[in-house]
């Protein structure tokens, strides 16, 4: 009997040894992968930053640029940037877009089979970093994006050495360089909703991105002989077939987010007293294109400026311009733009005016203009570039404002772009808003998220502190003005 006792305790000793043998086989479902691959994920960091951040744009980014005007829900409009409303907060979108690519990169580094998705990797790295720093200044980075290492409260790196250290931003975009032309292999490049798969066009995007990002540094570096490299090889967008974009749809599930709002949150957004000026100025047909005729008078356009407020303010909407039916009922019109040639151009126009390389700056300003026009579907006024406002240097014009003001019109849909560029080189000219909350001054930058303070403290205090507090008004490395 205790003979039989123990060959029956041996016996579920060795069957208990066999199912923690076999735990993790018979624990885990064939059908549920439990890593994506990378084609899923570029498609998803594509489409999501290009969403989100086109979004991003029209609700915050156009307010600080001064396109668009909210006329309720507007603290972010008046410059209370710590609280954001309808939007303000590209914080979470960048670093969530920058996770999912790194785990493209490692998969790209660690899988052979996957080596095709390195270069892209790296210019979508390039290309959100550059984003995140632009808006905020100095960020989490060397030491970001490591939690699975154990890395939970990165250090804030400054922003000239995300620019230009080993591992930044425009050495990352010369890896991908590399990558791209060290690539022999046959897999082809799946998920890629930018450029379907042509490696090649990844190259001729990231020298796009090379001149806009020295262009960027410029106050701060000399930038002229990589300028002049690129521009003398010439592999730069120079047409619109090259744009690096998807296009939105006029129906779900790809259309532009703002097409499915109710009504009364996308007539909050109306033209822009800046942008009126601007337009009218230069007798543009685009008005028509970006915003619609007032709700009382057809033929005209009429806009508001920036930052009423709305508790003491009474403001009848059908006096106003609303944003145009480009952004609600024909969204399949409309792009999601990482980088276009009507910028490149517009970049090169104002390095070659400002003497950093030798090129016809006058040829490069109206291919600039001419390709924004394509962009927009809106045909050339005859004498738009050689007879009236906006012919280059007619009368003794301005010519870099010219330049910095095409740019910054064609940008109304690409993040927070045009607010960026008026930090950089002080064009167009912005005006004080009606209600500021920020003592009349236009914000310099974005403030940390108040999470930060909650989540890693003592990297945030420094970078706080870095800022005069957290302060909207204290410039970015490279801001030279």
């Amino acid at each position: 009997m205790k003979k039989a006792t123990y060959v029956l305790f041996f016996l579920a000793l060795l069957g208990t040894g066999s199912c923690t043998k076999d735990l993790d086989t018979i624990n885990t479902n064939p059908n549920a992968p439990i890593e994506v691959t990378p084609s899923l994920l570029l498609r998803k960091v594509i489409y999501d930053y290009g969403e989100q951040m086109s979004y991003e744009g029209f609700v915050a980014g156009n307010l600080l640029g001064q396109y668009f005007t909210a006329i309720d829900f507007n603290l972010f409009d008046r410059h209370s940037l710590t609280e954001p409303q309808v939007g303000g907060n590209p914080w979470p979108v960048l670093y969530t877009n920058l996770r999912d690519n790194e785990i493209i990169l490692q998969q790209a580094r660690n899988n052979p089979a996957y080596v095709v998705y390195e270069g892209p990797a790296l210019i979508l790295k390039a290309y959100l970093t550059a984003a995140l720093t632009d808006m905020f200044g100095d960020v989490p980075y060397s030491e970001a994006l490591r939690g699975q290492q154990g890395e939970v409260t990165p250090a804030y790196d400054a922003q000239q050495a995300i620019y230009t250290a080993p591992g930044g931003i425009l050495d990352n975009l010369d890896q991908a360089i590399a990558a791209i032309g060290q690539y022999t292999g046959a897999r082809k490049l799946e998920g890629d909703i930018l450029f379907n798969g042509k490696l090649s066009a990844w190259v001729t995007f990231a020298y796009s991105l090379k001149i806009k990002y020295l262009m960027r540094i410029s106050g701060r570096q000399d930038v002229s002989a990589q300028l002049q490299a690129i521009y003398d090889a010439g592999n730069f967008m120079k047409t619109n077939d090259q744009d690096a974009s998807f296009d939105f749809t006029n129906g779900p599930p790809n259309n532009f987010r703002l097409a499915t709002l109710r009504a009364g949150d996308f007539n909050l957004f109306i033209l822009s007293e800046t942008m009126e000026e601007i337009l009218k100025d230069l007798d543009d047909p685009r008005l028509a294109v970006f915003f619609r005729p007032t709700g009382n008078d057809n033929t005209q356009y009429k806009g508001l400026l920036n930052g009423p407020n709305a508790s003491t303010t009474s403001i009848s909407v059908a006096n106003y311009s609303l944003t145009g039916t480009i952004f609600r009922e024909r969204t399949g019109e409309l792009d999601a733009n990482f980088m276009t040639a009507w910028e490149t151009n517009l970049f090169l126009a104002e390095a070659a005016e400002r003497g950093l390389i030798n090129a016809d700056a006058q040829a490069l300003y109206e291919t600039g203009v001419q390709r924004a026009f394509e962009y927009w579907q809106t045909p050339l006024p005859a004498g738009y570039l050689s007879s009236g406002p906006a012919a280059y240097g007619l009368n003794g014009a301005d010519k870099v404002r010219q330049i910095l003001t095409q740019k910054w019109l064609a940008n109304i849909v690409n993040g927070y772009e045009g607010w960026i560029e008026y930090r950089r080189t002080g064009y167009p000219a912005l005006k004080t808003v009606a209600a500021s909350l920020n003592n009349n001054l236009i914000p310099v930058r974005l403030p940390y998220p108040t999470d930060e303070d909650a989540l890693n403290h003592t990297n945030f205090s420094a970078a706080a502190a870095a800022t005069n507090g957290n302060s909207i008004n204290a410039p970015v490395w490279w801001d030279a003005n």
